[in-house]
């Protein structure tokens, strides 16, 4: 659950994102009402995808989504998650940052043939633009996903 800082005494709190779109969320010490993100997308971290909102997040959408395909056992998906999350702080906007982790989604890793990871999957308007295959710096993925912003 993402975590909120109350604007009048500073508290943090977790907010269940569900029950906070049928709910005012206030501050459990003071009860002002707490400034919620409006969608992942302004979280400035990347959107966790499953199976079963991948088409809601990623194919559905309008715009350029990075999707990162990793798994927690794989040295080098370690080394470009924090690019991600560096992109995703970045985007201001202009993309939105996916993580699928392969193993917890077969299916939608199967639909994308992922035979290799970290891969990445550059989508536009829902469609499959792009895709980089292995560890990359932070310069030639930016690069392909700028290409693809224009």
């Amino acid at each position: 659950m993402p975590v909120v800082v109350c604007k009048n005494c500073g508290t943090k709190n977790r907010v269940d994102p569900a029950s906070a779109a049928e709910n005012i969320a206030k501050c459990g010490k003071c009860g002002t009402p707490l400034e919620l993100p409006s969608g992942p997308e302004d979280s400035g971290k990347p959107i966790i995808v499953a199976d079963d909102s991948f088409a809601d997040v990623v194919l559905n959408s309008t715009g350029t989504v990075l999707l990162d395909c990793w798994a927690p056992w794989c040295g080098p998906c370690r080394m470009v998650g924090p690019i991600m999350d560096q992109l995703a702080a970045e985007s201001n906007g202009k993309y939105r940052i996916a993580k699928l982790n392969v193993d917890e989604n077969p299916r939608t890793a199967s639909q994308f043939q992922i035979q290799s990871i970290p891969t990445m999957l550059i989508f536009k308007d829902g469609k499959l633009v792009d895709r980089l295959v292995g560890a990359q710096a932070k310069p030639a993925i930016l690069a392909r996903l700028q290409a693809h912003l224009k």
